[in-house]
């Protein structure tokens, strides 16, 4: 379904790219444009450029160039209508596509919004799990135990979900709320209400983010050597394993910097080699690599290191 050219300069001249490349990047005013560091490579002196009159970013050093929809492709590793969706719903803009039904549209709206929903209970939930993990001694000593400093440990948004069945009912007003169980955050058992429960349950807490850094689902880890050691978020309308990256958003920046991906197979993996330096590596989550995590990785570097255990 292609989307009209007319709505795509539309949007252009709607958008604000000194606003948009503003939340990655400290802007500066000088002269009639605003500079700061390039995100696409490393320096210490800026040579980005970001121009409100011509809606345009040039940085002198690397060459990098575009206008809103090219920053959010190049620095989100969006593909262009992922990048046109997420520019016209920070305005308001409803994307409309040349051949789509009324039934079509509508539908792809309440989709759009579905996600957007689970993807706020998801947050939610992470920022919970956040202060909990501050309240537990276990949980911090199993991640000072594996060299992660407090640092590291905010910068991937780590956490704690309890022993409880029911933690999550005091964290969401509604524990029956349907978008708990779509979120894959609770269980229903077939006998109904009597059988909800959490799904994470004494587990240190990594939270997986899309390319844009929303919360769409988590890992949790035993402290200790039960079974089974991992568990993953089930797919849902906002996850799926085959096509998501463990650390990619954390990575982006190093990426480009090391001019390389370091692939592995745990979230552990990619939070330790974070803490040794390598804030390059990303993780698998549970499956092999597919073409859509290579596709993923090609939009932000040009080789793939794979590192995966020996079984």
């Amino acid at each position: 379904m292609a989307i009209p050219p007319s709505f795509i300069q539309e949007l252009i001249a709607r958008a604000d790219i000194v606003e948009i490349v503003g939340r990655y990047v400290q802007l500066k005013k000088g002269g009639a444009n605003f500079m700061g560091l390039c995100p696409f490579h490393g320096e210490k002196s800026p040579s980005f450029s970001v121009s409100p009159t011509k809606q345009f970013y040039h940085c002198f050093g690397c060459g990098a160039h575009g206008n809103a929809i090219g920053f959010l492709m190049e620095h989100g590793g969006m593909g262009f209508r992922e990048a046109v969706q997420d520019l016209a719903g920070q305005y308001g803009l409803e994307v409309p596509e040349d051949d789509a039904s009324p039934a079509e549209r509508e539908r792809a709206a309440a989709q759009r919004q579905k996600q957007a929903t689970l993807s706020d209970v998801l947050e939610k939930a992470g920022e919970a799990y956040r202060k909990l993990l501050r309240q537990s001694p276990r949980a911090i000593a199993y991640f000072k135990g594996r060299g992660v400093s407090g640092e590291v440990a905010k910068a991937f948004g780590l956490g704690y979900a309890p022993e409880g069945w029911r933690t999550l009912a005091s964290v969401f007003p509604d524990y029956a709320d349907p978008l708990l169980a779509e979120s894959g955050l609770v269980i229903v058992g077939e006998d109904g209400e009597d059988k909800r429960y959490d799904r994470f349950r004494d587990r240190v807490m990594f939270p997986i983010r899309n390319v844009k850094g929303e919360c769409i689902g988590f890992g949790g880890r035993v402290l200790g050597d039960e079974k089974p050691k991992y568990l993953n978020s089930p797919e849902t309308p906002v996850f799926s394993k085959g096509r998501e990256l463990y650390g990619l958003f954390e990575a982006r920046a190093a990426l480009r910097d090391k001019g390389y991906a370091l692939v592995t197979e745990g979230y552990m993996d990619v939070v330790a080699l974070a803490q040794l330096g390598f804030a390059n590596a990303v993780a698998t989550l549970g499956t092999a690599c597919t073409p859509e995590h290579v596709q993923k990785l090609f939009r932000f570097t040009d080789a793939v290191v794979f590192s995966f255990d020996g079984d």
